[in-house]
């Protein structure tokens, strides 16, 4: 089977390159075919997951705030970029029906916040192009053809053509969404530099949070939780600043929401930090999180201020017949959600000591200023993180060294073409990823048919 153009790959970045392949063809008033090959049974499966189904697809920030969401080389995406920005792919979607809401940090949803319109729309607008699409369609083997061009083998046996190939395969987050590195393998056949890969925007995992044994980096995420995991799973931190310690140094600083999950520490903060968290941790070094959950004064300011509650606490007539421990209770709940509390004792145990006065009497003291400084620095030692089993992005890929980032073509193979998250390219958690696989798939696909 033959056809100018391939695609392998129908995620976000190959929908987008098929599209704009066929459509710089039909407006050329060229017949020549596109088709895109996808081993899923249906395309972006991905996408479909993307904002917990709700698909945040872009963000509408301009370049100069955008790059700075890029954790790679932001340079070689700036082409990319202007040839099809935020606002750009929001009108593209829209010229086929899917209407857009902007929210809070410039994240761009569809209208209906499901995912599957996002999908839809993209195959329609392919289809709309002429785009051919086939879905459980497993590419084995990519060969050079001596004449030019390339065959491409599939796992049941059928061969392909063509002249100009577009790889748009993912990295390997979520490999139950056919993201399994057969583009890295491919690359480094053909001789393409491959940045080593590793997962970010992942949950990290704190030291006795999951039940773990040995010492191995890679915490699956349905490794069962401790019960310190038990008493933080569930719980949701908003508005706290949050700084990531690499080797007893700040190595970043954030100030925003943490979530406690079946994973371990994530939201968006915590995927802000995964990536150099991760990097740090595969590097040999230590690292921890930081949490100060009252960044909106210092520490002489709340330690005062607890004071005072405690006053109020143990001064009401209704604590008359309570002990310490609970009235310790009651003055956390004025600092804290309530549900954090067992938690918080549990790492901060200097928050009440025990003074044993005699065989028996015993003393309960309540340390006030021990539990301001835990409010200001609560920190948690990293064990792990969890890998790409359950990351939204993979970190490195094929070295953007070898691809031309006006083209995307790589600078070692002619007519073949690189897109979306087998680059060496991630970005933070906001939709800037997914902005990023749209550009970039966008660029390749009209750059491979400009060069027909």
């Amino acid at each position: 089977m033959k056809s100018e153009i391939i695609v392998i790959g129908a995620g976000a970045s190959g929908l987008m390159a098929a599209y704009g392949a066929a459509s710089t063809l039909v407006e050329a008033g060229s017949s020549a075919a596109v088709t895109l090959l996808e081993k899923m049974p249906r395309p972006a499966r991905k996408i479909m997951i993307t904002g917990k189904g709700r698909c945040n697809f872009t963000n509408l920030k301009d370049w100069n705030e955008f790059s700075a969401h890029i954790r790679s080389k932001s340079n070689f995406v700036k082409p990319s970029f202007y040839n099809l920005t935020p606002q750009g792919i929001i009108d593209l979607l829209g010229s086929y029906g899917m209407p857009s809401v902007v929210e809070r940090g410039d994240r761009a949803f569809p209208e209906s916040h499901h995912a599957s319109d996002v999908v839809d729309t993209l195959v329609r607008a392919c289809t709309s192009r002429g785009v051919k699409i086939e879905t459980e369609t497993e590419v084995r083997a990519i060969d050079r053809l001596t004449a030019g061009g390339f065959k491409l083998t599939t796992a049941d046996g059928r061969t392909y053509t063509c002249s100009k190939l577009i790889i748009a395969t993912g990295g390997l987050s979520y490999p139950a969404t056919g993201s399994t590195g057969d583009g890295y393998r491919w690359a480094s056949q053909t001789g393409h530099g491959l940045v080593p890969t590793f997962p970010s925007l992942t949950a990290l995992v704190p030291r006795g949070y999951k039940v773990v044994e040995g010492r191995e980096l890679h915490i699956e995420r349905d490794t069962p939780l401790s019960e310190l995991g038990t008493k933080l799973c569930g719980i949701q931190l908003k508005n706290i600043g949050v700084q990531l310690m690499v080797e007893g140094s700040v190595a970043q600083e954030e100030f925003g929401d943490v979530d406690f999950t079946d994973g371990g520490l994530e939201g968006p903060v915590g995927f802000q930090i995964s990536r150099k968290a991760v990097k740090s941790l595969i590097n040999g070094s230590r690292v921890s999180v930081v949490l100060d959950l009252k960044s909106g004064v210092d520490l002489t300011e709340l330690t005062a201020r607890i004071k005072d509650l405690w006053k109020e606490v143990d001064h009401d007539p209704r604590s008359a017949r309570l002990h310490e421990k609970e009235k310790c209770r009651i003055l956390l709940g004025k600092l804290m959600p309530w549900e954090l509390i067992p938690a918080f004792l549990s790492c901060n145990p200097g928050a009440m000591t025990l003074e044993r006065r005699g065989r028996a009497d015993t003393k309960v003291w309540v340390n006030l200023v021990t539990i301001a400084k835990a409010l200001k620095e609560w920190k948690f030692d990293i064990a792990g993180y969890v890998g790409y089993e359950r990351c939204v992005i993979t970190a490195g890929g094929v070295s953007t060294d070898d691809v031309i980032a006006k083209t995307l073509e790589s600078r070692i193979v002619p007519g073949l073409y690189f897109c979306g998250e087998v680059l060496d390219m991630d970005c933070d958690t906001g939709g800037y990823n997914l902005q990023v696989a749209f550009s970039t798939g966008y660029l390749a696909g009209i750059s491979a048919a400009k060069s027909l």
